[in-house]
């Protein structure tokens, strides 16, 4: 995976309360990963962390995308189309001269 989809899958997975763990649960990465890219979000300024001093669990903390964030996402987003896109159609070119070569 692409150093921008890894950031992407971590910026798709903000905006709501939970831990680094349960991140890398659902991206099938390890902790320590999740933790450098979170980190890496909010030096750049896209992503806000913050915890909830109130609750029991100190590990809980709240990830919100500054408006950078929100703009980086969109750019990530659609270079991620845009390269999907292209695989796709080469893949089409691919099954099409399958087709002509062997039907």
């Amino acid at each position: 995976m692409h150093c921008e989809e890894l950031e992407l899958s971590v910026l798709r997975s903000m905006g709501k309360v939970t831990t680094q763990k349960s991140i890398a649960k659902e991206l099938g990465y390890s902790v320590g990963k999740v933790n450098y890219v979170i980190k890496a979000l909010a030096d750049k300024g896209l992503l806000k962390i913050e915890n909830f001093y109130n609750n029991k669990n100190k590990l809980q903390y709240k990830y919100l995308l500054t408006e950078e964030g929100i703009k980086e996402k969109i750019s990530l987003t659609e270079k991620f189309i845009k390269r999907k896109k292209e695989e796709y159609e080469m893949l089409v070119e691919d099954l099409e001269a399958y087709r002509d070569k062997y039907e």
